[in-house]
């Protein structure tokens, strides 16, 4: 397991994989529609190199065994020279810092990150401006942003949460219950609780048509 692991690392990081050294796979083994692997060898060893390759692939003509060896010998040198070296070089104080680092900065840029993709979300759907919200806010009423009516606010607080654990949005509620009753009674309007969901690469707001109504009956109710 440990040698595929670093086999796949430096194959993909050398790009040993791209068709100017490898043909294109996804292609050639749909052309090819083998009913068994040896049906796909022998297509890739035979056509390969004459359908499926750059037209300025320097390998063009040669016996395709003994190019996948010399792709191969590539990948060791890489492997036992340059990544060897690399592996070499990383000492004690580089493992803690990196550990820290993932740990600290990276988490906290991420939320950041998520947290101003629903911030903008929501000021699209709303078409209404959010504001951060004081540090003293943050502290006493557990809110991130708010939207002035009037003389009054709506609070919002924004938590990444994912699909399992959705039921897990009713302990938030439950938790920060009494801060927004406090921001309620202070500010006139009601706190939501805004949580992101991942769906695919982007960050998407949980039940947002209902979420985005509710929003709006309250701005309505403190601007009547």
């Amino acid at each position: 397991m440990a040698k595929e692991w670093i086999l796949n690392i430096a194959f993909n990081r050398w790009q040993f994989n791209r068709p100017r050294y490898v043909g294109r796979l996804s292609e050639a083994i749909r052309t090819c529609d083998p009913n068994s692997l040896e049906d796909w060898e022998r297509y890739y060893l035979e056509k390969v190199p004459y359908r499926h390759v750059p037209s300025n692939w320097k390998m063009l003509g040669k016996d395709m065994k003994e190019h996948l060896r010399e792709v191969g010998l590539r990948l060791y040198a890489k492997i036992s020279e340059q990544l060897k070296a690399e592996v070499s070089a990383i000492t004690e104080e580089d493992c803690i810092k990196y550990v820290r680092e993932v740990v600290i900065q990276r988490t906290y840029a991420g939320y950041v990150r998520e947290k101003e993709t629903i911030y903008s979300q929501l000021e699209q759907r709303l078409g209404t401006s959010l504001y951060p919200a004081p540090d003293d806010w943050d502290r006493r009423y557990h809110v991130d942003f708010y939207i002035p009516v009037g003389e009054r606010a709506i609070g919002i607080q924004i938590k990444p949460i994912t699909y399992k654990q959705v039921p897990e949005a009713y302990n938030w509620h439950e938790w920060m219950k009494e801060a927004h009753n406090r921001f309620l009674q202070e500010q006139g309007g009601k706190v939501f609780i805004v949580f992101s969901v991942k769906e695919g690469n982007t960050k998407k707001i949980l039940n947002e048509e209902a979420l985005i109504q509710e929003i709006r009956q309250e701005i309505a109710r403190l601007s009547a």
